[in-house]
């Protein structure tokens, strides 16, 4: 890793500082595996595997392989040191670099584990402190998508924009600081109610280092600038609701006609994710949906809008009480001014891109899960040359 000025320095001291007490986040708040432990250390090795191919429309037909490997350590510094109030958490992730969406033309990422070049990085590696009873601060290393922009129910599918809405994801020199390339952050959460949780960050305008994609860097300079976001949640028993809205400090160039630069790359999102069957929100058996928007700056961005949801089932039978099932959709809407660039260069490009997936979870082991899946491709990248595309995937996660 490489530091360059005083700046990082700086901002590094703030992980001594001050992060909210999980047990004291509202009512239905999503907890993960290692916040309800009770180890001073927890390990957490996954392989993934991910088997996909093209089988009509796109770019051209074929089969690719990814594959992506997670390690990850949680510290409780309560536990271990004696620090009050603080957890450490540090990620390292690899990935083969295939790449399916070559061979589809897509641009919402239909393998969200597809990172297009081979590579060893430290992901994430921060420090939150809690603040009184309501608050805390996290500040390193960070993935915004995290706890920025999620859904329980999104995290099934295997498209990307089920983990981040394709709005946001297409943003920045070298995108928002999500995988597979993170920056420097401070974020800031506090509970606002029984059921309301408030929560914003400052993050690196430009996480890692375009030029050497395969490094973990961490380069501030005021060019750069930063990226803000700040997000509202609404959670109660089976429901989650949230608004939330981003934008950049640094000059963008605008897109056809004027190619200028200017400032206000700017968005807003909401999405909510409801229990439509099942009467208990501690019981994951049954039905859930959720719907998501969210707008882009279309001065500066292709994707101008960004519309998508789905349904997932769990529990299809008593023996299979972790299994899944789930039907998506999500839809690109391309901007007119990327529409009109597009045409100067000789292109025709049409509205949206739109992906309809069905994927199916099997659980066989506590150790070991299953999914094939299906995705059909409507309008690969809005590129009205190619015809849809039809991919089948099966994926497998090995570890705990």
């Amino acid at each position: 890793m490489k530091t360059k000025g005083g700046l990082a320095a700086a901002f590094l001291l703030t992980l001594t500082g001050p992060a909210l007490a999980q047990d004291q986040r509202p009512t239905g708040y999503p907890r993960s595996a290692n916040e309800r432990g009770d180890q001073p250390v927890t390990v957490s090795v996954v392989y993934t595997g991910d088997l996909r191919s093209n089988l009509a429309g796109g770019v051209r037909r074929g089969t690719r392989y990814l594959d992506n490997l997670d390690l990850q350590v949680a510290l409780d510094a309560d536990r271990l040191v004696g620090w009050h109030g603080a957890r450490m958490f540090v990620y390292g992730i690899y990935n083969n670099g295939t790449s399916i969406s070559r061979l589809v033309g897509d641009v919402q990422a239909i393998s969200n584990i597809e990172t297009k070049v081979r590579a060893t990085r430290l992901f994430e590696a921060w420090i939150e402190q809690d603040v009184g009873a309501s608050g805390s601060i996290k500040a390193g290393l960070y993935n915004l998508n995290s706890e920025f922009d999620t859904t329980e129910s999104g995290g099934l599918f295997l498209i990307s924009s089920h983990g981040i809405g394709a709005d946001i994801a297409q943003t920045g020199r070298n995108g928002p600081s999500i995988f597979p390339v993170t920056s420097l952050a401070v974020r800031g959460e506090v509970k606002l109610g029984e059921h309301w949780l408030g929560r914003i960050a400052v993050l690196d305008g430009v996480p890692g280092d375009p030029t050497h994609p395969r490094r973990t860097a961490i380069e501030l300079s005021g060019k750069d600038g930063a990226l803000l976001i700040g997000e509202v949640d609404y959670l109660r028993g089976g429901t989650k609701a949230a608004v939330g809205v981003w934008g950049y400090t640094a000059r963008f160039d605008r897109l056809h006609p004027s190619a200028t630069q200017g400032r206000g790359n700017k968005g807003v999102y909401a999405f909510v994710e409801q229990r439509l069957v099942g009467t208990r929100a501690d019981d994951a058996a049954g039905l859930a949906g959720w719907l998501r928007f969210g707008i882009a700056d279309r001065r500066y961005n292709p994707i101008g809008s960004y519309l998508g949801g789905g349904l997932v089932y769990t529990g299809l039978t008593p023996n299979r009480s972790d299994d899944q099932l789930g039907l998506s959709f999500a839809s690109a809407s391309f901007g007119k001014r990327y529409r009109r660039s597009r045409r100067g260069a000789g292109e025709s490009i049409s509205d949206r891109e739109v992906v309809i997936e069905a994927v199916y979870n099997a659980m066989v082991a506590p150790w070991l899960s299953i999914q094939p899946d299906l995705q059909y491709v409507v309008n690969p990248g809005g590129d009205r040359r190619l015809n849809d595309a039809v991919v089948v995937g099966l994926r497998f996660k090995v570890g705990s």
